[in-house]
Parts: structure tokens; sequence; C-alpha cells
């Protein structure tokens, strides 16, 4: 048995290793501290405010849902897994005390589905605050969507496209409302194929991924522009790098000796909690209520990738995005 004189002796025989393991600890919690990011600091109340949130169901998408249902809004969860939206909702409810969570079926892989979600939120609700565009595909296979789009540009972009556009005029109706939209810094390397959309021509599931991120900024960015003077504002916005299961089509096909490397790293990213904060912080944040169009990054204003400022191209996308979905000035 280890004596207590012996536990000391050992102590100052090793103190450099013991040293070293203690600071390794604390570099490795101010890591995770700083890998954190942000943290929305704003105490604002929605009570009598609707918010919808597509994709939220789980990962920060849910994890936004609790914060805004806590600050007393009714919250919408749009989703395209039923079982486990109503899951979530149930969730919501319990973590926050706050009943007023209904769910909705939408399917943004779908224009139909699309559509016949704005129908059914245009009947039944009287206002809609805060649209936050949350659900997201990321690298996945050449996959496409029931319009024949390809999946990650279809879902990430013109899903949420469409429906924004549907649901304009009941955010006018409600104004001073928000549009998020939640980017990547992914869209830092990301171009718009204008002469090959679908990736038809050479798909690869970043290259793609990347495209619809970069069309989110974009999107978000010409929005303020037609936006002006209706009290709509609109934000995008890069979450962090976080554990959700967003990343279930890219795990499986990293090779097993990245796997190794990668899993202790595990540890620095963030939780879905922490990665909801910039959202949450452009759908409350005060300070914000003038600003319009924008990326954010860590609660707080970030230059986007010269692309992504780009307004020729995002002209050039809202009429493309457009056109491909069928849009009308009537919608």
């Amino acid at each position: 048995m280890q004596t207590l004189a012996g536990t000391k002796s050992m102590f100052f025989q090793y103190p450099k290793s013991i040293a070293a393991v203690a600071l390794t600890g604390v570099g490795l919690f101010g890591v995770k501290k700083w890998m954190a990011g942000g943290v929305c600091r704003s105490k604002a109340r929605l009570d009598g405010k609707t918010v919808l949130i597509t994709g939220a169901n789980t990962g920060i998408g849910r994890e936004t849902a609790v914060d805004l249902a806590r600050r007393g809004a009714r919250v919408i969860l749009a989703c395209r897994d039923m079982d486990r939206a109503n899951k979530a909702a149930e969730y919501v409810r319990k973590k926050t005390g706050n009943d007023n969570v209904v769910v909705k079926k939408l399917d943004l892989g779908s224009l139909q589905s699309v559509r016949q979600l704005a129908k059914d939120v245009l009947a039944s609700e009287e206002r809609l605050d805060v649209l936050i565009n949350n659900a997201g595909i990321m690298s996945c296979p050449q996959w496409k969507t029931d319009d024949g789009f390809e999946m990650q540009f279809g879902v990430n972009h013109l899903g949420h496209f469409l429906l924004t556009n549907c649901l304009l005029d009941l955010l006018k109706k409600s104004s001073p409302s928000r549009i998020v939209n939640v980017s990547s810094l992914a869209h830092e390397r990301g171009q718009i194929y204008f002469d090959d959309i679908n990736q038809e021509k050479d798909y690869r599931p970043w290259k793609s991924y990347g495209q619809s991120k970069l069309a989110n900024v974009l999107f978000t960015r010409e929005l303020a522009n037609r936006l002006q003077d209706t009290g709509v504002t609109t934000y995008s916005l890069h979450p962090g790098v976080i554990r959700t299961e967003l990343g279930r089509h890219f795990w499986p096909n990293i090779p097993l000796w990245k796997r190794v490397v990668y899993v202790p790293l595990t540890f620095l990213i963030k939780t879905p909690t922490e990665g909801a904060q910039t959202t949450i912080y452009c759908a409350v944040e005060e300070s914000l209520q003038k600003e319009s169009g924008l990326y954010y990054s860590d609660c707080a204003p970030k230059a986007a990738a010269p692309q992504g400022q780009d307004d020729e191209a995002a002209k050039k996308l809202w009429d493309l995005s457009a056109s491909m979905v069928g849009l009308t000035q009537s919608q």
C-alpha cells in the first residue's frame, strides 16, 4: 500500500512531470474555453412573439428553440422527421416550462413541402417575428432533391430561399422582424458555379457544401437590399465547429488513421448549446436592430469572404434561384 510519506516522496521526485501535466490540463481547458466562442448576453424577452426554426429537432436548432422558448416566444419547429420533431418539442417544453411549442412538417428537399408549410403558417399564424433558416445537410453523396436539384444547394439554399420569400408578407406585417440564415466558415472557400449550379460536371461534396454556404451569405445580403425600410432585417452567421449530426455523411468517409487523430480533438469543439449562441445573438440582440445583411461569428460582426460581399453575384444568384424554384411576384 502506498503510504502518505511515499506519496509525498513521489511528488517531490517528479515535480516537473506533475507540473507539466497540470499545465497541460490548464492549457486544454483554456483552449476549450476559447473554442467555445462568444456567448449571447442579451436578456431580451420574446413574450407575444413567434419564431420559426427549420431543422429544430436536433443540434443547434433544438438548443436555439430552448433559448427562445425560455424567453417566452411561441416556437414553431419546422422539421422533416415528425417523430423526432415531436420528441424535440416535448424536450423544449419540459426544459423551459413553455407549452407554446408546436411542430410543423417541412422537407426542404421538396418545393411542394416548402409551399405547403408556408401556406399552413400563413393560415394559422397571426405573426412571425423571427425566421431562423437553420436546417442543413453537409458533405453528402451526389443526391438530388425531389425537384432534381443537387441536394446541398437545394436544401441549404433553395428550400430556404423559397420559404423566406413565401413568408415575407407575414414578416413585414410583424415588423420589426428578423431573418437569420445559418451559414458557415466554409463559405470562404465557396464559389457559385453559375454554369454548373447543380454540380453535374464535377461533383465534390465539400465543393458543393461551400457553394451552398456562400449562397446563404449572398442571399442574406441581397435580401437586406430588397427589404430596406420594411422593418425586416437579415443576418447570416458561422456557428462554429460543433458536435452535431450535421457531420453524419462526413465522418464515415474519413480514413481510419485520420479518425484516430481527430477523436481527441472532439473534446475541444463546441457543444450544441455553445454553437447556438451566435444564432440566438442574431435573433434577439437589441443592438442589431438597425443592422442588416451582415455576417457574424462568435456573437460579433465578421467580414465575410470577398466573394460573399459581391453584390452583382448576389443579384445574379437571386434571379437564378427565383427561376429554379418558380418564384412569382405574388409570392
